[in-house]
């Protein structure tokens, strides 16, 4: 990614964080996580991510999605003796949020998933998360999600984050960015 596509971002999400009515600080906005998850198709897939607070304990961020964007299938694993792997709630607090976990596939999903990239989505049962709803995680549990057509805002409340540990369904995915 480029620096010049980061900041646009970092503007586009702002925008909707104000639309959420989500304050955040301008040292919040400058520090703002622009992920692509290496695929350079920041429209299709990625997530803005202001972090409030991580430590070895615990962790909390407020995730903006674009129109549409998704968040690609993951699972967060046991990392060592001390970290069994990541718990999470997501609260939706703005837009719809499509949340897809294991279990029996939903009929008629309302995620859109570019084509060509159907293989990399293996579970498809459907939580629709709108403002006010949440929904946590059960540990090592495969998930993606997608914004709705408006996008959306998501907190997230978790146990000790360690990004960089996730297993994602499509090897070619990167969680830590590279902006030149």
């Amino acid at each position: 990614m480029k620096l010049e596509d980061v900041k646009r971002a970092r503007e586009k999400a702002y925008k909707i964080l104000k639309k959420a009515r989500i304050a955040v600080t301008p040292r919040e906005k400058d520090n703002m996580e622009v992920v692509d998850f290496g695929l350079n198709e920041l429209d299709h897939y990625g997530i803005e991510v202001v972090v409030y607070e991580t430590n070895d304990r615990y962790c909390a961020k407020e995730l903006t999605l674009f129109p549409r964007q998704i968040c690609p299938e993951h699972y967060h694993p046991a990392v060592d003796h001390t970290n069994i792997g990541k718990q999470e709630t997501f609260r939706c607090r703005w837009g719809e949020v499509y949340l897809y976990v294991k279990g029996e596939p939903t009929p008629k999903p309302k995620a859109i998933v570019p084509k060509g990239h159907e293989k990399y989505f293996t579970v498809w049962h459907e939580i629709v998360l709108k403002p006010g709803d949440q929904y946590t995680l059960p540990l090592h549990n495969l998930h993606w999600f997608q914004a709705g057509d408006e996008g959306a805002v998501l907190s997230e409340f978790s146990s000790a984050n360690i990004d960089e540990k996730d297993i994602w369904t499509n090897p070619k995915i990167k969680r830590i960015p590279t902006i030149d």
